[in-house]
């Protein structure tokens, strides 16, 4: 098995990336094929689609090996379930697999055919070994139950420090939204929910985004552009 192709995306580093898709609507990202799968005829129909399925590498811990138990962050980050009942990237085989919204098809672009992406939570550079379109008849389930993550995570405010302004206002509106849509979610990780001392930084949209949690939510402090 070898990758179709490797994701563009505005997440620069795992840390902040949006723990399920969907959960940061304004998030972009593209997927570029390799040269042996440019041809346009593979992916002609796919454009009536609004969503696909993206089968993907966990690159990132690949070399990390799996665990046959796993620490959930929505139980905390201290009570284990087993891998398969989780959504950790720590698994046998590395593989994931997000639903993601399907913006556009670039047939025009140097390395097309490149499909443009939406609120996807893959950070840049994951690599693509399979893609298939969502079907609402089949895949839409509304009796299913969500076991221990039945509800969406609830959602910190995010506010701008006046030393942060110039630099967020600087920045395109959908930077701004993604930014605001991934520290509401509080990316730290759930057992240091607690420390409200510590001053944290994330890759997005090519910035250095420092932020604070503290009990009024999240407070962005600074932003550096990345070199």
């Amino acid at each position: 098995m070898r990758p179709i192709g490797i994701v563009r995306s505005c997440f620069g580093g795992k840390f902040a990336v949006p723990r399920q898709p969907g959960l940061c609507p304004s998030a972009w990202g593209e997927l570029v094929f390799h040269e042996e799968f440019r041809d346009p005829s593979a992916v002609r129909g796919l454009e009536g689609f609004s969503h696909v399925w993206l089968v993907f590498g966990f690159h990132g811990t690949a070399d990390q090996g799996w665990q046959p138990t796993v620490r959930p962050p929505r139980l905390g980050g201290n009570q284990r379930v087993g891998v398969f009942a989780s959504r950790s990237t720590f698994r046998p085989n590395g593989l994931g697999l997000s639903l993601i919204r399907l913006e556009g098809i670039d047939a025009a672009a140097k390395e097309g055919p490149v499909l443009k992406l939406g609120g996807l939570d893959l950070i840049d550079g994951t690599p693509v070994y399979d893609i298939k379109p969502y079907l609402p008849y089949a895949e839409a389930l509304p009796d299913a139950t969500g076991g221990f993550a039945a509800e969406a995570p609830a959602l910190l405010e995010v506010t701008i420090s006046p030393a942060a302004l110039k630099a967020f206002d600087r920045l395109p509106e959908r930077a701004q939204a993604v930014i605001r849509e991934c520290l509401a979610q509080d990316p730290r990780p759930a057992v240091q929910a607690g420390k409200e001392d510590r001053t944290y930084g994330a890759e997005l949209c090519g910035q250095d985004v420092r932020f604070r949690i503290g009990p009024a939510g999240c407070e962005v402090v600074e932003i550096v552009p990345l070199k």
